[in-house]
């Protein structure tokens, strides 16, 4: 455990909310506040939501929900709410709150499940559906399968393990996103080339941000089995901005000489979620192929 006093951590905030400083520095510094923890570093992180950068916004959610502190519900209570903040903002937001868990969130996912902006709406409805989840299972344990990755997932996986099962499952729009995300984690959690090769027909799903979802998923697994499903839905320039841009960050994470050459070419997309995320990409794929142990080590000790 880094032992850190508050005057470092507010320095590497000032790198995080300094609009001056590159992008992919101001996401080394985010990231090294997310694995510090604590009030100043919450603090360090909500003072930002004030930025320019969508992305940026949208990846100080997904951390504080990542953080499980509930001293950051208030903020992410007043971004969900803010309808000028971008709906990518607020939906993070929302399914920040329901990795969060708390029961008394209820009633604000209540609110916005039928939000205007549908990204909105189809986080919240799956983020109650998550707090159920946890409410039911505190009277009755449910034999999941355990996932791999250290990440707080909008929906527990599954307890099918048959590929077929669960890609028809994932792929049935009739069921509800909350049970074909738990198909999305379990095919994550299996790992095989048949689960990656079902994971990428869910990039052909009607919603973006289940689209959204499958890119990220990709990134976690760091399997080069999923590049050709990433290259193509960063290619396509009619895709949501969303799913363009969580398709990067997994190539990024993937880190082989092709993402690399892909990422270059769309770093002055139109679309400044997309160019950023390019730019972040490329820096973590510099780590992910350097000795670095952790992609933001090197912030713990960054002066302002």
């Amino acid at each position: 455990m880094v032992n850190i006093s508050d005057s470092a951590i507010e320095n590497i905030g000032k790198v995080l909310n300094d609009p001056k400083r590159p992008m992919k520095e101001r996401f080394r510094a985010l990231f090294s506040l997310r694995n510090l923890g604590g009030e100043t570093a919450i603090k360090c992180i909500s003072e930002c939501f004030t930025d320019e950068s969508v992305l940026l916004k949208h990846e100080l959610a997904y951390c504080l929900g990542q953080m499980q502190d509930v001293r950051a519900v208030p903020i992410l209570k007043s971004v969900l709410e803010n309808k000028n903040q971008d709906p990518i903002v607020r939906h993070e937001a929302g399914e920040a709150l329901g990795a969060l868990g708390a029961p008394e969130l209820q009633a604000i996912l209540e609110k916005y499940q039928n939000d205007s902006a549908i990204e909105v709406a189809e986080t919240c409805q799956i983020a109650l559906q998550r707090l159920k989840w946890i409410a039911a299972r505190n009277t009755r344990e449910e034999n999941l399968s355990q996932s791999r990755y250290a990440s707080i997932d909008p929906a527990p996986p599954s307890e099918v393990t048959d590929v077929e099962e669960l890609r028809n499952t994932m792929m049935d729009e009739s069921k509800s996103l909350f049970e074909r995300y738990r198909a999305l984690f379990s095919l994550r959690n299996l790992g095989t080339t048949d689960s990656i090769n079902a994971l990428g027909e869910g990039l052909r799903a009607s919603s973006a941000l289940f689209r959204h979802e499958v890119a990220f998923i990709f990134g976690q697994m760091q399997d080069e089995r999923s590049v050709p499903f990433l290259k193509k839905t960063l290619e396509d320039t009619a895709e949501h901005e969303m799913v363009r841009h969580e398709a990067a960050e997994a190539l990024g994470s993937i880190a082989t000489d092709e993402c690399t050459e892909v990422l270059k070419r769309y770093l002055h997309d139109p679309r400044p979620v997309v160019r950023e995320s390019c730019e972040v990409a490329l820096d973590m794929s510099e780590y992910e192929n350097s000795p670095e142990f952790q992609y933001a080590n090197t912030l713990l000790t960054v002066q302002s």
